[in-house]
């Protein structure tokens, strides 16, 4: 799988030539550095997961912010990823990082294809969970961002705290090592 990934620089690269702006880049580094933190937590555990795949998940996850900052930018950055030939893991991660996960019925809503986009892969759930874990490129307390995304739909709410919960009960909470300004 490493082999088929970009490197950073060619993460960031890609993000910049899509049309980010830098800080939707800034933004996307900082949740690379506490998806790194989280799943070099996870392999210290034992748990088997491919750092590199979440580095570079983790950086492009909001490529499609390069076209609209609404919640369709997990579906436009998933197609912009497709038409870049990244692998499918990174495109899965870009699809399903939004809230605590986007599921079928939602997508309906959305008028996006019908499919459940929660987070499925341990990879996919660290890169979902550090995004939650930054505002702007700033580490926040979970409980803000639950708060700042309240008037999303319950399950979204409710998957964002069942992804707390699984990531502290594995590693610890992250919350202390927050930002405080």
């Amino acid at each position: 799988m490493n082999d088929q990934l970009p490197s950073k620089k060619k993460a960031l690269k890609l993000l910049f030539q899509s049309g980010c702006s830098y800080k939707v880049v800034e933004h996307c580094k900082a949740v690379a550095k506490v998806a790194t933190e989280v799943a070099e937590a996870c392999k210290k555990k034992g748990l088997d997961v491919d750092v590199k795949l979440v580095e570079i998940g983790a950086l492009l996850h909001d490529v499609g912010r390069s076209e609209t900052h609404s919640v369709h930018h997990a579906i436009i950055g998933a197609e912009i990823a497709k038409s870049l030939k990244l692998p499918n893991a990174v495109i899965a991660i870009i699809e399903r990082h939004v809230g605590g996960g986007v599921t079928t019925e939602e997508a309906k809503k959305l008028g996006w294809p019908i499919k459940d986009y929660s987070p499925q892969t341990l990879e996919e759930k660290i890169v979902s969970y550090a995004d939650k874990l930054i505002e702007g490129s700033k580490r926040v307390p979970i409980e803000r961002t639950i708060e700042r995304f309240s008037r999303l739909p319950q399950s979204s709410i409710d998957g964002m705290k069942r992804l707390h919960e699984e990531f502290s009960s594995l590693i610890g909470d992250l919350d202390a090592q927050c930002d405080t300004a």
